[in-house]
């Protein structure tokens, strides 16, 4: 942990391999005059919103409420906090553009990538290479591209869609930056959920590029699409769906819930419609149905399946099981603008 008061005669904050533009939450606080600040942490920042909160009073006299609730990314804002304060920070996520009272704080990665970029171009076995990362690596692309350019690459750094703040990001719930015209793609960063869903979208090699562990390797999403059609067939006798769907600003897709619905119905089963804000096994364990179909985060039908003691359907395996859809039609649920 550093806290940097002379980078440019600017504010940083440092943690790990993260830096966090204490300067631009100061410039805001200046700007539009705030009184009262409220600040969001993912979980994975939240061990450091107690130091933030004491450099930022250090430098500007304004009450700073810290948002206790869980946050899982950018879509998953905290409305009340925002209705008690003038602005409210959002850490470690790039904005989706849904509150003007949201500030996006981002967390961008210092570390080197070009020793482990360097390394997966040996690999590559195409000409035209698209390029995708999360937010923490965007401002890297650029050398990313000049290096695949040295080697005689052609590379692609596509935009994403109005939910997509830089080219080339890609997100746990959208791979619009991943639609373009190339042979392969280099994916920089840590994990592999975005990978293995880009991959299944496009349905082509995904080389990682792990930064944090200098690790190279292509992604196989055969190991996920074996465990999602098993949770199909799971489900292939249930009569009595409940089809979740989100409050959160980000994931809110009732008009997607409510045609689900009228689908199964047309198919002689039943379907209710649940609202909840967070969606846990726990919240849900008033409620029998023989299956879910979340419709809220895609990613809770994919990392925390385990933990349901029914199947947990997304909207696309749903289909598919009701012959709305065929097996080889299999896609990674998305959230996209324009489908709220």
């Amino acid at each position: 942990m550093q806290y940097n008061k002379n980078k440019n005669k600017e504010i940083i904050y440092t943690i790990d391999d993260l830096e966090i533009d204490i300067q631009l939450i100061l410039n805001v606080i200046d700007e539009r005059g705030a009184a009262t600040i409220g600040l969001q942490f993912p979980e994975g920042l939240k061990r450091q919103a107690v130091n933030i909160s004491r450099i930022i009073q250090q430098h500007r006299r304004v009450g700073i409420l810290i948002s206790g609730n869980p946050c899982f990314g950018a879509c998953d804002i905290d409305t009340q906090l925002i209705e008690l304060t003038d602005v409210l920070f959002h850490f470690g996520h790039s904005s989706q553009g849904f509150y003007k009272e949201v500030v996006y704080v981002e967390a961008r990665s210092k570390i080197d990538v070009a020793p482990v970029v360097a390394r997966t171009i040996k690999i590559l076995s195409g000409k035209r290479i698209g390029i995708i990362t999360t937010v923490q690596h965007v401002h890297k692309l650029q050398e990313i591209r000049n290096m695949l350019a040295a080697e005689g690459f052609e590379s692609r750094i596509e935009e994403g869609d109005a939910h997509i703040a830089y080219p080339g990001q890609v997100l746990g719930c959208n791979f619009s930056a991943a639609r373009g015209n190339c042979d392969e793609y280099i994916y920089v960063g840590g994990g592999e959920f975005h990978p293995t869903g880009v991959s299944i979208t496009t349905r082509k090699n995904i080389i990682i590029a792990n930064p944090y562990n200098n690790s190279v390797y292509k992604i196989n999403p055969k190991p996920l699409i074996r465990r999602r059609c098993a949770m199909i067939a799971k489900a292939f006798n249930a009569a009595n769906f409940g089809i979740i769907v989100s409050t959160k600003i980000g994931q809110q897709r009732l008009a997607l819930a409510e045609d689900l619905k009228r689908k199964i119905e047309e198919h002689n089963k039943n379907a209710d419609l649940i609202i909840m804000d967070l969606v846990t096994p726990e919240q849900l364990l008033g409620f029998k149905p023989d299956a879910f179909v979340n419709t809220a985060c895609p990613r809770i039908a994919i990392d925390d399946s385990k933990q349901f003691n029914i199947p947990v359907l997304t909207p696309v395996e749903l289909e598919i099981l009701i012959g709305e859809r065929e097996w080889k039609e299999f896609a990674m649920d998305e959230i996209l603008a324009g489908d709220r």
